[in-house]
């Protein structure tokens, strides 16, 4: 009755988080780390457009999104990057990046690729998105390790050339969620190297750019088109959740060549849902200030350097290069969340949930297993607190 190519997915991570948490009382007041949901202000003019643009409700909006909005989205990007796109024929506004990530892989991965079944590559720990999309059309889902041994991102090119062939699409986080690592300029230039050899499409999650402690991430397109790579090589995804503190605006685009669009564009005219006009006015105006992001910026400054006195003693710890979730080493994720639960109310992501099974042959197991995830995006002494806490209960130090 079901399709088969579902039967066999693990359970999200955070209705598996509930089934080990909340059987148990907490220890102590509560503190939430677990979701990467934004609690800071946010631009406080934003409430003046809503309302002045509330009648847009009425309406059914544009399906490629407002011209106004995509031109927003164009200069951004031109500002960022220092890359034009024309806004007419490679943007397309999304309901958030899970909805164009998904998307994707339904729009742009053929059925066959040299007479097989086509490869999706993902890191592992991966956004579980990645997965389901590949699951979805029918692809082979290959997740490809990011540990410490490959500076926290895949190495896609040590996959033998029978897979590389066959791969479709390969999905990238940078900087990566969860371990906060920056893909480098010479990172891009390998992966789209690797790509132009074997003729895949790179899709590029950069919805965390924003966040970081010193030079800004270099973007994907960015490095493509100074390459001269083929004009779809690259198809990018960024959200005003993260740079904004938006979770709850719904809103993101995705750029790339112009067929990638329209090709995604035409899934959504059949099966999408575009951004309601009141919201497209929002972020139309949101993507045009920086203010607000430097602002944020500077608030999640604080917050490294809050974690890096307070780990900075712990045997393994990484500071986060950029994003706003710490990666913080444990004999075992799960045995660690549960035992910061009961002990001190402090709630955090075991790392398994995040990752999948290597397999035995790999010598790996789950690379996820030896971490937790902890999200600082509460206020500042909230997020204190919550991280004293951790230290004291898991590693014993003071």
């Amino acid at each position: 009755m079901f399709p088969e190519r579902f039967s066999n997915l693990p359970a999200y991570a955070f209705p598996r988080l509930r089934a080990l948490l909340d059987v148990h009382a907490p220890g102590g007041e509560v503190i939430h780390m677990t979701i990467g949901e934004p609690k800071h202000a946010f631009p406080p003019w934003i409430a003046a457009i809503l309302a002045s643009n509330v009648d847009g409700f009425n309406r059914y909006p544009p399906n490629d999104g407002t011209p106004e909005l995509r031109a927003a989205i164009a200069a951004w990007i031109a500002r960022r990057y220092g890359v034009n796109v024309d806004a007419d024929s490679q943007i397309m506004p999304l309901n958030g990046t899970r909805e164009g990530l998904y998307n994707a892989a339904m729009a742009l991965c053929p059925e066959v690729k040299h007479g097989q079944t086509p490869a999706v590559l993902t890191p592992n720990p991966f956004y579980q998105v990645y997965m389901v999309a590949a699951i979805s059309v029918g692809a082979e889902p290959i997740m490809v390790p990011a540990t410490a041994a490959t500076d926290h991102l895949p190495d896609y090119g040590a996959l033998p050339e029978e897979v590389l062939d066959r791969t479709a699409l390969v999905y990238i986080c940078s900087p990566a969620n969860p371990q906060g690592a920056i893909a480098s300029e010479a990172y891009w230039e390998t992966l789209i190297a690797l790509a132009e050899r074997h003729d895949f499409q790179i899709l590029a999650d950069e919805c965390y750019s924003e966040i970081y402690r010193d030079a800004p991430p270099p973007g994907a397109l960015q490095v493509a088109r100074r390459m001269g790579a083929h004009p779809e090589r690259v198809v990018i995804f960024h959200s005003l959740s993260k740079r904004s503190n938006l979770p709850g605006l719904r809103s993101g685009f995705v750029a790339g060549g112009p067929e990638s669009i329209k090709r995604i564009k035409q899934l959504r005219a059949y099966s999408g849902a575009p951004l309601p006009l009141p919201l497209q006015k929002v972020a139309e105006a949101v993507w045009a200030d920086e203010d607000h992001v430097i602002e944020n910026r500077a608030l999640y400054a604080e917050k490294y350097a809050m974690a890096d006195r307070i780990f900075g003693n712990v045997p393994g710890y990484m500071p986060p290069q950029a994003g706003f979730f710490l990666w913080l080493p444990v004999e075992d994720g799960e045995a660690a969340a549960l035992k910061l639960w009961q002990e001190t109310g402090v709630r955090v992501l075991p790392g398994a949930y995040l990752s999948r099974d290597t397999g035995t042959d790999t010598g790996m197991g789950n690379p996820g297993k030896p971490f937790i995830r902890v999200a600082m995006v509460a206020p500042k002494d909230e997020t204190e607190k919550g991280l004293i806490r951790i230290r004291d209960c898991l590693y014993g130090q003071e």
